[in-house]
């Protein structure tokens, strides 16, 4: 997201098709106070409503759509008051112990892009691949920009800022009582805007009661105070990477 800112296969026959019996499909809706992506608000520290879809399949093979009201996009002058998250991957053990998730993920924000929009960003909709290794309780997954990161690109040198990369580090382990507790720390890199990347963190507490999983998080960045902040159109000069509380709630059917 333009940083005030702040997811072929030929088949050869239907025996080849993955069986309905062997497949899992869910669903999920829920709330924050507030959406942290990768550390910095999408809705000027305001609430969020949430909502997604995953079907996974035996053999690894998963693909789903997830979505989030924003406020961003409007607040740089644009016109889109959603973010749609696209995905799709494939996962299983390396070996025992040792698992691996490699996917892509395209960002969309319909109708986002308006003359104001066009005159300070690119194109927001963005693609990204992943890949993560999983051993135990820890994880460490890689996201890499193949467009331009959310309409972000050096304007005065005109280079683009595809091959900007984020980093995640974090584990997940249980309190006791079925609780969880997740530590995490990110590094985003945004290439040819050094002033754009930064280091973000999150420490957050959590219980699934048959599906519906409260949370609490305490989320921080150290991004730059000047550039994080809302666009022109939110009246507003709050950092946006502030560390903050956020509450969330999420039913899984």
């Amino acid at each position: 997201m333009p940083f005030t800112l702040p997811r072929s296969l030929g088949i050869a026959g239907a025996a080849l098709l993955p069986s309905a019996a062997s497949a899992d499909l869910t669903f999920n809706v829920g709330a924050v106070s507030d959406y942290r992506y990768r550390g910095i608000s999408q809705t000027r520290l305001k609430p969020a409503l949430q909502a997604g879809v995953d079907w996974s399949h035996a053999s690894g093979f998963y693909v789903g759509a997830w979505g989030s009201t924003i406020k961003w996009i409007d607040d740089a002058y644009g016109d889109a008051k959603v973010e749609i998250d696209l995905y799709g991957g494939y996962k299983g053990e390396l070996v025992k112990g040792l698992n691996f998730d490699v996917g892509v993920v395209q960002y969309v924000y319909p109708r986002a892009r308006t003359r104001q929009w066009n005159a300070a960003f690119k194109n927001p909709n963005t693609t990204e691949a992943y890949g993560a290794l999983a051993f135990g309780p820890a994880t460490a997954k890689l996201w890499v920009a193949t467009t331009n990161l959310f309409g972000n690109y050096d304007f005065a040198n005109g280079r683009d800022t595809k091959g900007s990369w984020y980093l995640d580090l974090s584990a997940s382990f249980d309190a006791g009582g079925g609780v969880m507790v997740t530590p995490h720390v990110g590094r985003q890199k945004v290439r040819h805007l050094d002033f754009a990347s930064y280091t973000d963190w999150s420490l957050t507490v959590s219980r699934d009661f048959n599906g519906i999983v409260p949370s609490i998080a305490l989320v921080g960045t150290d991004a730059d105070k000047d550039f994080y902040v809302p666009g022109g159109s939110a009246n507003s000069t709050r950092f946006l990477g502030r560390t903050g509380v956020v509450i969330g709630v999420k039913a899984t059917f």
